[in-house]
Order: structure tokens, then sequence, then C-alpha cells
């Protein structure tokens, strides 16, 4: 089966730059997106042969995830079921037979940190929810964690230490999730390689240079992992200050 996950930093915008053929030409059988900015009933796109499932911030235009799927889930969960983390929508979990599906979209520490605290108590909820669904089944989890977990992660990681997304206490809260049991698949299989990055910002021709950060993940339970067959991050695609990432899983 083929995985996908995407942060496209605004779907309808994305929209206008050829999301459909991109969307098309993966042909996967699961499409993560994260940081849709949508109200409901503000898109209407649809796919033949695939579900979609939809999670809304409260705030418009803000965050928001969704996953299209060709496979019928047993059943669908939306948020972490703790009321603090819930208003964003920054969560969708599809439950199959065999394993989980989670999409995620984890909150940004911002500038200043000003929002660091909060990302903390995040990630541990986030940890323990992701504990309590591979206590039962494997998970395959994705989306834009927010975090260069080591220096290959990030072009310049001596001037963007303790910035957002390389703080010690963020990069710490990723090392215990995958303590906890799960697999970074793409470093894994790619444990030397660097200069390849998911996010660059706007500004400065960053993606030009290719002066970027690897925060998109997917990250499956360590014992699915001998069944990973390939991991990719697709910088060649365009329409979003993010690329899309790839698992493959023999499933």
């Amino acid at each position: 089966m083929k995985f996908i996950s995407w942060n496209v930093n605004g779907l309808r915008a994305v929209c206008g730059k050829g999301f459909s053929d991109i969307f098309l030409a993966f042909d996967a059988d699961f499409f993560c997106l994260q940081e849709t900015k949508l109200q409901a009933g503000q898109l209407d796109l649809a796919f033949p042969g695939y579900q979609s499932y939809w999670s809304y911030a409260d705030k418009k235009g803000y965050s928001g995830t969704a996953i299209f799927t060709r496979h019928t889930p047993l059943s669908v969960a939306y948020g972490l079921g703790i009321d603090e983390h819930d208003h964003e929508g920054r969560v969708i979990t599809l439950e199959y037979d065999g394993f989980y599906v989670v999409t995620v979209y984890t909150p940004n520490s911002q500038d200043g940190l000003r929002r660091l605290d909060y990302r903390m108590t995040w990630d541990d909820a986030f940890r323990d929810y992701l504990c309590r669904l591979d206590a039962r089944k494997p998970v395959l989890v994705c989306g834009d964690m927010n975090v260069a977990h080591e220096e290959i992660d990030l072009k310049n990681p001596k001037t963007n230490h303790m910035n957002a997304g390389f703080t010690d206490q963020e990069r710490e809260k990723f090392t215990q999730l995958l303590d906890a049991g799960f697999i970074d698949t793409w470093r894994t299989r790619n444990p030397e390689v660097a200069d390849v990055y998911s996010w660059w910002s706007y500004r400065f021709r960053a993606r030009e240079k290719n002066v970027g950060w690897r925060i998109d993940y997917w990250l499956v339970s360590n014992r699915l992992f001998p069944q990973v067959t390939d991991a990719r991050i697709h910088t060649d695609i365009l329409g979003s200050d993010h690329c899309p990432v790839e698992v493959d899983v023999d499933l």
C-alpha cells in the first residue's frame, strides 16, 4: 500500500496549482493532508474510488486535516479525546483490521516560543494517544510534526538552535516518541543522507537554495517496520511550502 502525507498550507490555494493532477498521479491508497485551512462546505473536492474524512479547526482559515482513502475504515476518530487539544482540527485516526492510520498537524511553538509550554503538553498527550493505539494494533502516523529531530534534518542547525521546531525540548519529545515504539521510516532507511528536506520558508528564496527543514514524517510501529518497502520525500512537487512524503508498506 502507498501512503502519502502533505502539508498543503491552504488546500483551496493548492487546488489552483494542480492538486488534482498531483493527487491522481500518486495513485495512493491513503492521501493525508495537513493545514487544509478550511471550514466545512468551503471546498467540494472528491475523487472517484476515494472516501474522505475531514477535521476542521474552530478558528476559520486555520489548521485542519483530511484523509482520502480507497479503504473503508472500521472506525474514524477525530482529535485526541482531550478538550484542551481538540479545537484545532489536528488529528484524524482511521482504524482497520490490522492497523491504524493517523494524520497529525502538530502545533507550532511560534515566534518567541510563546506556545512552547502548550506544545510540550500536546507532545505528551499525543504520544500517550499513539501508545494506546499501538497496544491494540500497529500504527502508521504521518504529518507535519513541526520538529527537525537531528542536526542533519535542517540546513542551518547552529543558527536555528532554540528556534521553534529545533528547541532541545521539542527534539527530546520526538526522541521520547521514537523510544516509545515508533520508527522514523525515511531516516532509518537513509541514515546518512543530508540536504533532503520537506519544508522551506517562502522567504529568501529558501527552496531555490535548498535551505530547508525535514519536519514531515511517516512513523510506524516498530513491529511494522520490516514491512516498509520504500520511503520517499518528493522534493520535486510544488504548490506548498512543504512537499509530500511517502511510505510504502506491504500490508
